[in-house]
């Protein structure tokens, strides 16, 4: 049978094979193996114009990204780490101050009656530290302390009344006040404000008029006397403020000035404030950090100035402990 031509021609090593309708069939078995070699060397072999790619090589700029995810991972495990560490030593530091706080606290003995002072075991306070100089405390609040006096105002900053490390350090007056404090015309104690609430943190929330309107007593004990005070106002200063620590003055219209100006800036104050600043003799002024102010990017202070009732009233400035 003759050989129809589709217009098309295909060279091949045997004869070739017939056109049927379902495509090419080999004209032999021989045929077929020979063509079915042919056309697997000729899908295997590549050609010059269109060669396979080479298998490609692990591209380095991802292994790169790889490499620095890795390495970021385990920087972000590493803060974390490091953080979680930070906040457990800062827990025990407070823990710590605690502890040496409620040691300190067995010297009180706080009455049942809110309008009674604390008693005070002054010789066993003595034995402890001697640099102690007096006892402040604020009926229901957490303020209820021993106050000491160094050589510095970084005595009892980070250090403990036994002499350790402590990082709310003890509550201390001005190294510049006359002991035992309340001599001079103004008296300044300072104290931390510490994260956990402790120290003078209950101090700073004078701010508030609500808060300040629910604390009318301050109480300033020394071996030889108890001053019951009462809070006038509270301020904030910058932290660099110098003038806010002025302990002496010249005469008592410079001193009745001082308080004028500083009650000017008041966040909140008592009825008696606006009268008292121009007759009081003294004040016992409480000072610590304040994180909420526009000073030094939050670095600010909070002071708590308190004159003696007995001025603020006109009757006596002291009662003597017994």
């Amino acid at each position: 049978m003759a050989q129809k031509s589709n217009g098309k021609h295909f060279k091949q090593d045997g004869p070739v094979a017939a056109t049927t309708e379902t495509g090419y069939v080999p004209a032999s078995a021989g045929a077929y193996s020979r063509t079915a070699s042919h056309a697997s060397r000729t899908t295997g072999r590549k050609s010059r114009g269109s060669r396979d790619p080479k298998p490609s090589r692990p591209n380095k700029q991802r292994r790169g990204r790889d490499v620095l995810s890795t390495l970021l991972i385990i920087a972000g495990v590493a803060l974390l780490l490091v953080a979680g560490g930070m906040w457990g030593y800062a827990q025990y530091q407070y823990h710590v101050q605690d502890e040496n706080n409620a040691k300190l606290a067995a010297y009180a003995t706080v009455s049942d009656d809110a309008a009674q002072p604390p008693t005070i075991d002054w010789a066993g306070l003595k034995a402890v530290n001697a640099d102690i100089v007096g006892w402040i405390y604020i009926p229901g609040t957490h303020v209820d302390f021993p106050v000491y006096q160094g050589d510095s105002n970084d005595t009892y900053l980070r250090t403990s009344a036994e002499g350790t490390y402590s990082v709310g350090g003890q509550i201390f007056m001005d190294y510049e006040n006359a002991r035992p404090g309340l001599v001079d015309r103004q008296t300044l104690i300072y104290g931390h404000h510490l994260n956990n609430g402790a120290m003078f943190t209950d101090v700073d929330e004078f701010a508030s008029q609500d808060y300040f309107n629910g604390v009318d007593t301050v109480w300033y004990l020394t071996e030889d006397a108890n001053y019951e005070l009462e809070p006038l106002f509270f301020y904030k200063s910058a932290a660099t403020n110098g003038a806010a620590r002025q302990t002496t003055f010249s005469s008592d219209d410079d001193f009745h000035a001082y308080l004028a100006d500083a009650l000017s800036q008041a966040t909140a104050k008592s009825g008696s404030a606006d009268a008292a600043v121009s007759n009081v003799s003294r004040v016992l002024t409480l000072c610590t950090c304040d994180y909420e102010n526009d000073f030094g990017k939050g670095n600010g202070r909070g002071l708590l100035v308190c004159a003696l009732k007995s001025e603020v009233s006109g009757t006596d400035t002291a009662v003597s402990a017994s």
